[in-house]
C-alpha cells in the first residue's frame, strides 16, 4: 500500500502490524498533516453487527480529549477497506524504551504519572482500555506520553456480562479464532484470566505492571508460555527484590495497592495512584525528607551545646565554690578543784603525742 492514495490519505510508509490490523504512517491531503492510518481486518466487512459495535466505540473514543490519549479522526471506508485515521504519536515505544534497561526512578514516576492521568480521564467517560501495555505506550521526543489503541479492544469484543479468557484484548491476526492470546497475558488482572467481569481496576493492575517493568526492566509476572504466565499472574507475587535498592517506601506501596490480585484491595480509582504519583513527582523523596534535615542538625546543635554549657557551669562552680572547711577544732574546758593535780595526764599527752600540741597541751593543763 506504501504510495497509494485511500480516501484523501496517501500511504508514506508502514509503522507496524498486530491482531487489530496494519499502522502506516500518511499524510492528510486536505489538512495536510501527517496522521497514523490503521487498517482494519478484513472481518469486519463480513460482520456488520460487530461493524457497527466497533463504530459506536470509535465515536465514544473520539470524544476523548486529552493529552494522553492518541486521538481517533474518523472510521472511514474506502476500497473496500475500513480504516481508523489516528494521531500520529512520533517516538518511540514504551517497551522500546524498557529494551534498553530499566528507566531511572524519577524518569519511570514521570512516564506513569501520566499514564495514569490519561487513564482517569478515560475511565471518568467508562471507557476501559483493556490492552494497555508498554507496546501501546508511545514516548514522544517532547517527554510526552500517548496511550495508544486506547478502548480499541473492547470494540471487538462482545458486550457480555461475563467475558472469557477466549475473548482476550488482543485479536489474532487472522481474527478467525479469538482464543489465541497473543502477547498480552503479562499484563492481564486475575480476574480477566479467570474470565470474570472487567472493569476499569483490570486497566489499574497493568498499570501496576507497568510501573514495576520500568522499574526493574523486567515483566512483572514472567514465564515461557502463556500457560506460565497466566499461572503466575493467578498464584504468583513479582519479584519485588528486583526493585532499586534506595526506592522510597511510596513507591512500593503504590506497586501493592495496584497489584493486589484482590481486585477490591486495589486502588478503586487509578486517580489515587496519580495523585501519589504527582506528589512524589513534585517533590522526590529527598526533597520530601529534606525539610527534617534542618531540624535533625538544630536539635543535635542544641543537644552539643547543652552538654557544652553543663560542662562549663560545672567546672565554674568547682572552681570559685568556697574551700572545703577543716576539721573543726574542738576546745575543752576543765575545771580542777584546788588541791587536786592532772600530772598523770601531761604525762600520758607527752608519751603518746611528744609534739608541739601536745607540748602546748600539757602546758595549758599545767595551768
Amino acid at each position: 500500500m506504501i504510495g497509494q492514495t485511500i480516501s484523501h490519505y496517501r500511504i508514506i510508509e508502514k509503522l507496524g502490524a498486530g491482531g487489530m490490523g496494519e499502522v502506516f504512517r500518511a499524510e492528510d491531503l486536505r489538512l495536510h498533516r501527517q496522521v497514523a492510518v490503521k487498517v482494519l481486518p478484513d472481518i469486519f466487512a463480513g460482520d456488520p453487527e460487530r461493524l457497527a459495535r466497533f463504530e459506536r466505540e470509535a465515536k465514544l473514543l473520539a470524544s476523548l480529549n486529552h493529552q494522553n490519549i492518541a486521538a481517533i479522526y474518523g472510521l472511514e471506508e474506502a476500497e473496500g477497506k475500513r480504516f481508523l485515521a489516528m494521531e500520529l504519536a512520533e517516538g518511540e515505544t514504551l517497551a522500546q524504551c524498557i529494551k534498553r534497561g530499566p528507566l531511572p526512578v524519577d524518569e519511570a514516576l514521570e512516564v506513569c504519572r501520566q499514564i495514569a492521568e490519561g487513564l482517569e480521564a478515560a475511565h471518568d467517560k467508562s471507557i476501559v482500555h483493556r490492552d494497555l501495555k508498554p507496546s501501546n505506550i508511545k514516548l514522544t521526543p517532547e517527554g510526552k506520553v500517548k496511550i495508544l489503541d486506547f478502548g480499541l479492544a473492547r470494540a471487538f469484543l462482545d458486550k457480555s456480562p461475563v467475558e472469557f479468557i477466549a475473548d482476550s484484548p488482543t485479536i489474532t491476526a487472522e481474527m478467525t479464532q479469538p482464543g489465541v492470546i497473543l502477547g498480552t497475558a503479562a499484563y492481564m488482572s486475575p480476574e480477566q484470566a479467570k474470565g470474570k467481569q472487567v472493569d476499569k481496576r483490570a486497566d489499574i493492575w497493568a498499570f501496576g505492571c507497568i510501573l514495576f517493568e520500568c522499574l526493574t526492566g523486567k515483566a512483572a509476572f514472567p514465564g515461557e508460555t502463556i500457560t506460565e504466565v497466566l499461572a503466575a499472574v493467578l498464584k504468583a507475587e513479582p519479584e519485588w527484590d528486583a526493585l532499586p535498592k534506595d526506592l522510597s517506601a511510596n513507591v512500593r506501596t503504590i506497586l501493592l495497592r495496584c497489584l493486589r490480585k484482590d481486585r477490591n484491595l486495589r486502588y478503586r480509582d487509578i486517580g489515587d495512584a496519580w495523585l501519589e504519583i504527582e506528589a512524589l513527582v513534585a517533590h522526590p523523596p529527598e526533597a520530601v525528607i529534606a525539610p527534617w534535615r534542618p531540624v535533625l542538625v538544630w536539635l543535635v546543635a542544641c543537644t552539643a551545646v547543652a552538654l557544652l554549657t553543663g560542662i562549663i557551669v560545672d567546672r565554674l562552680l568547682i572552681r570559685h565554690s568556697p574551700p572545703t572547711p577543716s576539721a573543726p577544732t574542738i576546745t575543752a574546758t576543765i575545771k580542777v578543784e584546788p588541791g587536786y593535780s592532772l600530772d598523770g595526764m601531761r604525762r600520758a599527752i607527752e608519751f603518746l603525742w611528744p609534739t608541739r600540741t601536745a607540748m602546748a597541751l600539757s602546758s595549758g593543763l599545767s595551768h
